[in-house]
């Protein structure tokens, strides 16, 4: 009882630690909105012909008269209300929005990221067991390569070859096909709603809507955990507690999986963390291609179209699972290794 004390605790401090930081990221995305060209309310003029007396009504009505401290000062009211606004281009809360398209992109980001960890441990791992080797090379090669292509070029390219060409891939239009119907809102997880609900047919049509984002985002971030994994794993097959299981008779499987793997995932799970905020947050182009209806999306467009509020919204929520990941991965540490605890 004590211990789950002390970690409240520290998980408490780090909380009050990190709201200096997201204080932050208020004050310079609101100032970074109000300083990109455009006016919101020359573009949400309802009537293309509107004259200068109704663009400047609309302004009021938006508060982009006041001055600017005004209007900081209004905002982070209202971010401290939990009220962020209202988007222009739906005509819904911030909030609502973000609550409706948070579990698309969690759920593309969580597959893609599961897919990664299962192709790169074992690359990382084998890479490192034949250092130098023809497959050391390969494997480089192969997480190099996904690296290096931008995340729009390989969906396009995965579009092409899997849904044009071979025909193999569903149509790249969202998130259900288009002779399902969506399952009750239960999580707003589709595979998760439909095992619910028991609708395997459209679990499966669900799968394959995910399968070629998921890939793309998955070859996106390769490289680094196999890197990683690699590093880690040459740095702890090196070291004294390895030559002395080696010495003591105990069995290769053993040696690797038990003692060095074991000790190699720590650094993993570090960048792990970092890579997953990462991918929540590059998934602007990837929903993009594929018309995922994600918050990555969402921001796209209201950026596009200097919708503020949503945008200012969305890189909130960006920071806040950043920050809270980062706490997470601090107390997977102390799992992974007990002489690690967060402080």
């Amino acid at each position: 009882m004590r211990v789950i004390v002390n970690i409240a605790a520290r998980v408490g401090n780090r909380l009050l630690a990190s709201l200096p930081a997201l204080f932050g990221v208020l004050v310079f995305t609101f100032l970074l909105m109000r300083v990109l060209p455009g006016d919101p309310a020359v573009f949400f003029s309802s009537d293309p012909n509107a004259g200068p007396a109704e663009i400047e009504q609309l302004r009021k009505a938006m508060g982009l008269d006041k001055p600017l401290p005004v209007q900081l000062t209004y905002y982070l009211r209202d971010v401290a209300t939990g009220h962020l606004g209202k988007s222009m281009s739906t005509g819904q809360t911030v909030v609502a929005d973000l609550v409706e398209r948070l579990p698309a992109s969690l759920e593309l980001t969580f597959i893609a990221l599961v897919l990664a960890l299962s192709l790169a441990l074992p690359l990382g791992v084998v890479a490192a067991l034949r250092p130098g080797s023809a497959l050391d090379h390969v494997v480089r090669f192969v997480s190099s390569l996904g690296v290096c292509a931008p995340t729009f070029v390989a969906g396009l390219l995965l579009i092409y070859v899997f849904y044009v060409v071979l025909g193999w891939a569903p149509d790249p239009t969202g998130r259900i096909g288009a002779f399902d119907a969506p399952p009750p809102g239960i999580t707003g997880l589709l595979l998760i709603d439909y095992l619910v609900v028991g609708d395997f047919a459209s679990w499966r049509s669900a799968l394959a809507q995910l399968i070629l984002p998921a890939t793309t985002m998955a070859l996106f971030v390769l490289a680094p955990l196999a890197r990683m994994t690699r590093a880690s794993m040459l740095a702890a097959l090196g070291s004294d507690f390895i030559r002395t299981a080696r010495a003591l008779g105990l069995s290769r499987w053993k040696v690797i999986v038990s003692y060095g793997l074991r000790n190699a995932l720590l650094p993993v799970i570090t960048i792990t963390g970092v890579v997953f905020s990462t991918m929540l947050g590059a998934n602007v182009l990837v929903e993009k291609v594929f018309a995922w209806p994600g918050v990555g999306s969402y921001a796209l467009d209201a950026l596009l179209s200097s919708d503020f509020a949503p945008v200012q919204g969305f890189v909130l929520l960006m920071a806040t699972i950043f920050v809270m990941v980062n706490l997470l991965i601090d107390t997977l540490y102390g799992v992974a290794d007990p002489r690690v605890s967060i402080r």
